[in-house]
């Protein structure tokens, strides 16, 4: 898995590429701790998601727990 980071004034975005399983999903974790107080969104772009494992889900749902305004884009239909 790979994440590339582009911010703007309004968001910060991350495109994930390839797995996101038991392996990586700390890795995503990792990165979103990360990330600057002012950050006023985040927003995953699943465009080049290969899969997705529930461990994957897992970081995603708690994330998305801990802040309401991620918000995730561009999921195909066979992740």
């Amino acid at each position: 898995m790979t994440i590339e980071m582009k911010k703007n004034m309004e968001e910060t975005i991350l495109e994930i590429t390839g797995r996101l399983d038991t392996t990586t999903a700390p890795n995503l974790e990792s990165v979103v701790n990360e990330l600057s107080e002012d950050t006023k969104e985040l927003v995953f772009d699943m465009s080049e998601l290969e899969y997705i494992s529930s461990a994957g889900l897992r970081v995603i749902l708690r994330l998305r727990k801990e802040d309401p305004k991620l918000a995730i884009i561009n999921v195909a239909s066979d992740v």
